[in-house]
């Protein structure tokens, strides 16, 4: 088993930097890879361990027969993963910061391993992204099946017009870098992965989650609306915070990363197992 996780590990790119006595786990969501949180890992790491990695469908990941299809429809497996590498380091009680898809992973995994987790901050994160009755996910069915459709078709152009659509448009260097990452992706990954992040719906999971939570929410996501945040608030079980960012786009550790700092700060300062605040 520890050769298995060795092997997940390194797969996943996996790799602790900074000091201190608590851990956070930062995780990119859906086309992204861990160089996404370049401009916020520098901060953390002056008092924090920081463990980033690359999910299997990033195009980052070298061995891209880790990615199944079948496996992976589900945000479960990816739970499992996620449990297996804080294994492999030995974390306990950390604080675990997951950027849209990886929200409802981390939710997942800490209904499975409650101890494994003081602390989930959740970036633009969303249950369920089809609209329904008395709930606002934010798409219509036909807008996600269109989605679908263009990925299929030209997945190159799908990725250079959702990203400026995705990433607040004032920031154009942003912009390029998720297109990148996104690009990155073969399309047979895309595709299926878009169908298992825009068909879910955990909203039934969410009052299972005992763990003290933090959503953070720009003010205008085309992807997860505030609605979304109201929502989750609400329905999670453990007590739950909603943070406010003023901003456009689906990513502020990229586009508003000050801000998400100081949300960050804020947060971890009231920790009191950390010994450095």
């Amino acid at each position: 088993m520890l050769v298995i996780e060795k092997g997940l590990s390194a797969a996943m790119n996996a790799r602790m930097i900074g000091f201190g006595n608590e851990a956070i786990v930062l995780a990119h969501g859906f086309g992204g890879d861990q160089s996404l949180w370049d401009k916020i890992t520098p901060h953390l790491a002056r008092s924090y361990r920081v463990l980033v990695f690359d999910w299997n469908f990033s195009g980052a990941v070298k061995d891209p027969s880790l990615y199944d299809s079948t496996k992976y429809s589900s945000y479960d497996a990816f739970a499992d993963d996620l449990i297996a590498l804080l294994d492999e380091f030995k974390l306990l009680a950390s604080v675990f910061v997951g950027h849209s898809m990886s929200g409802m992973i981390g939710c997942i995994a800490s209904i499975k391993r409650p101890e494994l987790f003081k602390r989930l901050i959740f970036i633009a994160a969303s249950p369920r992204y089809l609209n329904a009755n008395n709930y606002e996910g934010g798409f219509e069915r036909s807008e996600i099946e269109q989605i679908f459709a263009n990925i299929e078709s030209d997945f190159d152009k799908w990725a250079s017009n959702f990203a400026p659509l995705a990433v607040d448009v004032n920031d154009p260097l942003s912009v390029e870098k998720v297109e990148k990452c996104i690009r990155r992706m073969r399309p047979e990954v895309a595709l299926p992965l878009a169908k298992t992040v825009f068909c879910c719906d955990h909203r039934d999971i969410l009052d299972k989650v005992t763990t003290p939570c933090t959503i953070v929410q720009p003010t205008n996501d085309i992807v997860a609306p505030i609605s979304v945040a109201e929502y989750m608030q609400k329905k999670i079980k453990g007590k739950t915070t909603v943070e406010i960012i003023d901003m456009d786009g689906h990513f502020p550790q990229l586009t508003a990363h000050l801000q998400l700092l100081s949300v960050l700060d804020s947060v971890l300062v009231l920790s009191p197992d950390h010994q450095e605040k």
